[in-house]
C-alpha cells in the first residue's frame, strides 16, 4: 500500500542548472562552518603540546643536558689567564684578568631564583646593606620575575648562568647562543635590564678552563660579555655544616676574594644560616663588600673603594639607583623588540606555570575517573548479564502483538533492499512503513518495487530525520512503534526480542544492541570495538542504574503513546535519538536495553564520514544535555536522570574523553624527555585494563576474540580521531555553531547478519 505520489516537477528550463535542495543548502552550510572549527581543535591540541614543552624545557626535561666535562687538557688556554684573577674580559679581543682588590669581597650566588631561599638571601643582605652579584638560571627568572625584580631593585647586580643550566663545552655554537639570547630576554621581561656579566655552569676557579671550554669564553667575549670565576668557594651545596661553609668562604690572608654561595638548586637552610655569621665575620676583619662591576670599577686606575662604593666594615653602601652606578655597570637597561619579546616570554611561562599544573590535576582525575569507569562498567555489566539471563527472569506475559517498523530513508538505494527483506522475514508480526525523505536516487521506487507484504512508502518533501520519524509515527497502527535506520539489517528474531520488555507497563522504550556489519576493514573493525565495549557496556551499566541516556538509531522500539506524550521527534539538536530518550526519562518513563535484540548497521567506512557522523553525535549530546539541563531540578522519580544520569553522561561522554588527551600527551612527553620504560609500563597497564574490560564486553556478546589484536593500534590512531572530533563539536558548541542531518555515503555491504559476521 503506497501513498499516492506528488505530481513530478516541471522541468528545468534549458541551460539552468537545478537549485540545490534544503539539505544540500545546509551540507554546504555545514562544510563552510566546519572548516575553521576544525582547524580551531587543532590549534587547542597544539597550543596544549606547546605549553608542556615550554614547561618541559623550562625544567630541564626538554633538550635537558647533564654531561659535565672534567680532567680535559688547558694546553691552549694562556697561562695568564690560568694564573689570573677571577674575572675574565676581552678588552680589544685581548684575553685579561682581574682580581678583586684586598679585603673586599665578591659576593656571588649561584642558580637562583628560588621562590624559598632567595628572597632570605636578599633579606639577609638587606639587613647588613650588603650588595651580590647574582648569576641566575634564565627559565627561574622567566618562573619567579617578581623575585628578580626585587632583586635589582634592591641594588644587587646579576650575571647569566645559561638558560638550562647546561655545560656549554658540550653545547654547539647555536645552543650557546640560545642559552644566553633567551636569559636575556628573560631578564628582559622581569627586569627591563640585560648585562654583560656570565658564569658558566659547573666552573669554579680560573685554573679549571680547559681547551673545550676555552673557545666559548673566547666567543662571549668578543661579544661583550665579562665571564666572571671565583677565588673562594663555600661549597654550601655539600651542606657540611654551619661552621664549614663560613670557613671554607673565608678567603686567606687578607685577600680579596670572588666567593661563592648557592640561592638554589637544593636545600639551603645551612646557608641561609650561614650567610649572617659570615657577614659579620668578615666585616670583624675590616673587609667591604661589592658587585663583580665594584671590584672591576675599584682595580681601574682612577679607582678604588671610593671609587668601588662598596659597603665597609663600619660604613653604609650606596645603593645602585640605575644601570649607570658602579655596583650595577653590567646592567643595561632593555628597548625595543628585546623588552617586548621578553616580556612575551615571561607571560607564556607564567601560563605553563599555571597550565601544566592544572593539567596534571586534570590528568590525576581523568585517570581515576577512567579507572573508576571501567570498574562500575564491569561490575553492573556482569550483574545485568546475570539478572537478564537467568531462566526464571521476565518481563511479564509475552508480547505478540503486531508492532509498527518505521524506516525513514534519504537516499538509500544501496541499503533499503536490504532492510526490508530482513524486516519481511521477522518471526513477529509487524507492519513496514518506509518514509522517504524527498530522495533524489529512487528509494521509493526501490521500496515499492520489491512488493513486500505490509511495507507501506510514505513520501514526504524532505524535512530531516526527526520530521520522517513523526510522518512515521503518526501513520503507525500499533502500540509500539520499531525505530530503525534505512542502511540496517535485523535478524528475523530481533524484533520478537526487543518488544519483550513492553510487558512492564513502566516500560516506555527499549534499545536494542547494534552491531558493526561492516567490520572486515580496519575503521570497521575498530568501530566494532567501539559498539561492543564502550556502547553496550555502557547501556547495560546505564540500565541498572535507571538512567539510560541514548536509543541508538539503528535500533530503538517506544511505545507510541510515550513517544506523543513528549512531543515526538525534535529537530531541536542533532541528536535526536539522545534528546527524546531523555525527554521519556523526564516523563517518568523507563527505558531499558535488551542485549538479544540485535540489529547489524554499516559504519561509516571512511575516515571523512567517520569524523562527519561523530562529530554530529557528540555535538548533538551536548545539545540535548543543554536542552534537557532542566533535569537536574526534576523531582521523584523523573528526577532520576538528572540526578544520576546527566552527571554521568557529562563526566564519561564529554569531560574526560575531552581530558583524555592528557593521558597521551603526557605519556608521549614522559616517554622522549623523562623515563621511557616508566612511561610505556604505565601505558601498557592502561591497555591491559582495557583489554580486559573489551575482553569482557566480547564475551558477553559472544563476539570473536581476533578482533582484540587490533585494539593497540585503535589506541594509537582511531582514538585520537575521536579526541579531535570531541575537540571540534566543543568548539562548535562554544562557538554557537548548528548543523543539520547529514547524509552518509553508503554502499549497501551489510546483507544478512549472517554474511555480516
Amino acid at each position: 500500500m503506497t501513498t499516492p505520489p506528488p505530481p513530478p516537477p516541471s522541468p528545468p528550463a534549458r541551460g539552468r542548472r537545478r537549485a540545490p535542495t534544503r539539505i544540500e543548502r545546509a551540507a554546504g552550510r555545514a562544510a563552510a562552518l566546519q572548516r575553521p572549527r576544525v582547524l580551531l581543535a587543532l590549534l587547542l591540541l597544539l597550543a596544549l603540546t606547546c605549553v608542556m614543552l615550554l614547561d618541559g624545557y623550562l625544567r630541564a626535561e626538554v633538550g635537558g643536558d647533564q654531561r659535565v666535562r672534567t680532567g680535559a687538557s688547558a694546553s691552549d688556554v694562556p697561562e695568564d689567564v690560568l694564573d689570573g684573577g677571577p674575572i675574565l674580559t676581552f678588552p680589544g679581543g685581548r684575553a685579561t684578568t682581574v682580581s678583586v682588590p684586598d679585603r673586599t669581597i665578591a659576593l656571588t650566588f649561584d642558580d637562583g631564583p628560588d621562590a624559598t631561599w632567595t628572597p632570605q638571601v636578599l633579606e639577609i643582605l638587606e639587613e647588613y646593606d650588603v650588595p651580590g652579584t647574582f648569576f641566575l638560571v634564565g627559565s627561574m627568572v622567566a618562573r619567579h620575575p617578581d623575585i628578580v625584580r626585587d632583586l635589582v631593585e634592591q641594588g644587587n647586580e646579576v650575571g647569566v648562568h645559561t638558560f638550562t643550566h647546561v655545560d656549554l663545552s658540550y653545547q654547539s655554537e647555536a645552543r650557546v647562543t640560545r642559552e644566553i639570547e633567551q636569559t636575556q630576554l628573560a631578564l628582559a621581561g622581569a627586569a627591563g635590564i640585560t648585562t654583560t656579566l656570565f658564569r658558566a655552569p659547573y666552573s669554579s676557579e680560573t685554573d679549571a678552563i680547559d681547551d673545550y671550554s676555552w673557545p666559548v669564553y673566547k666567543k662571549l667575549g668578543e661579544e661583550g660579555y665579562t665571564s666572571v670565576f671565583i677565588d673562594t668557594d663555600s661549597d654550601d651545596w655539600k651542606r657540611p655544616g654551619v661552621s664549614k661553609i663560613v670557613e671554607w668562604a673565608t678567603p686567606e690572608d687578607g685577600e680579596g676574594a670572588s666567593v661563592l654561595f648557592h640561592d638554589a638548586g637544593g636545600e639551603r637552610s645551612q646557608t641561609i644560616e650561614a650567610l649572617p655569621k659570615y657577614i659579620e665575620k668578615m666585616k670583624a676583619k675590616g673587609y667591604t663588600f661589592t658587585t663583580v662591576s665594584g671590584a672591576m670599577a675599584a682595580q681601574q686606575p682612577t679607582g678604588g673603594p671610593a671609587a668601588a662604593r662598596t659597603s665597609g666594615a663600619g660604613g653604609t653602601a650606596a645603593r645602585a639607583a640605575d644601570s649607570d652606578d658602579a655596583l650595577q655597570a653590567a646592567h643595561h637597561r632593555a628597548t625595543g623588540a628585546t623588552l617586548w619579546e621578553g616580556r612575551a616570554l615571561v607571560a607564556a611561562v607564567a601560563v605553563a606555570e599555571w597550565t601544566v599544573p592544572a593539567l596534571s590535576v586534570g590528568l590525576l582525575v581523568v585517570g581515576v575517573a577512567v579507572m573508576g569507569r571501567f570498574g562500575l562498567m564491569l561490575i553492573l555489566a556482569r550483574r545485568h548479564h546475570r539478572q537478564r539471563n537467568r531462566r526464571r527472569f521476565g518481563w511479564g506475559p509475552p508480547v505478540t502483538g503486531p508492532v509498527s517498523v518505521v524506516v525513514p530513508a534519504y537516499n538509500e538505494k544501496e541499503c533499503i533492499a536490504n532492510t526490508l527483506r530482513s524486516l519481511a522475514r521477522s518471526t513477529h508480526p509487524i507492519e513496514i512503513i518506509v518514509v522517504d525523505d524527498g530522495s533524489t536516487d529512487g528509494t521509493a521506487e526501490i521500496a515499492e518495487s520489491l512488493g513486500l507484504p505490509g511495507v507501506r512508502v510514505i513520501r514526504q518533501a524532505n524535512a530531516g530525520k526527526p520530521a520522517a520519524l513523526d510522518n512515521g509515527v503518526r501513520h503507525a497502527r500499533y502500540d509500539i512503534v520499531v525505530m530503525m535506520d534505512g542502511d540496517t539489517v535485523f535478524e528475523p528474531d530481533t524484533v520478537r526480542h526487543l518488544v519483550q520488555p513492553f510487558a512492564d507497563p513502566a516500560v516506555g522504550a527499549v534499545a536494542g544492541n547494534a552491531k558493526v556489519g561492516n567490520r572486515r576493514t580496519l575503521i570497521g573493525a575498530w568501530q566494532h570495538i567501539e559498539y561492543v565495549m564502550g556502547f553496550n557496556l555502557d547501556r547495560r551499566m546505564y540500565d541498572l542504574l535507571r538512567c539510560m541516556p541514548t536509543i541508538p538509531g539503528a535500533i530503538g522500539a517506544f511505545r507510541r503513546e510515550a513517544v506523543l506524550q513528549v512531543g515526538g521527534m525534535s529537530d531541536d539538536t542533532l541528536a535526536e535519538d539522545t534528546d527524546i530518550t531523555i525527554a521519556l526519562h523526564r516523563a517518568g518513563w523507563r527505558v531499558v536495553y535488551q542485549e538479544h535484540a540485535r540489529a547489524w548497521t554499516e559504519a561509516p567506512g571512511s575516515l571523512k564520514q567517520l569524523w562527519s557522523q561523530r562529530y554530529r553525535w557528540s555535538y548533538g549530546t551536548m545539545q540535548a544535555l543543554w536542552k534537557h539541563r532542566g533535569s537536574l531540578k526534576d523531582k521523584g522519580p523523573s528526577g532520576r536522570f538528572g540526578r544520576v544520569g546527566m552527571p554521568l553522561v557529562v563526566l564519561f561522554q564529554v569531560v574526560t574523553p575531552l581530558f583524555a588527551p592528557l593521558i597521551d600527551v603526557f605519556t608521549l612527553y614522559s616517554m622522549i624527555f623523562i623515563d621511557f620504560r616508566s612511561a610505556l609500563l604505565a601505558w601498557l597497564a592502561v591497555l591491559g585494563v582495557q583489554l580486559l574490560c573489551a575482553a569482557y564486553a566480547f564475551r558477553l556478546d559472544r563476539e570473536k576474540y581476533r578482533y582484540l589484536l587490533m585494539m593497540p593500534l585503535q589506541q594509537l590512531a582511531y582514538r585520537q580521531m575521536m579526541y579531535l572530533v570531541l575537540i571540534h563539536s566543543c568548539v562548535t558548541a562554544l562557538t554557537g555553531g548548528r548543523l543539520r542531518w547529514q547524509k552518509l555515503k553508503r554502499t549497501g555491504e551489510v546483507g544478512t547478519p549472517a554474511g555480516a559476521g
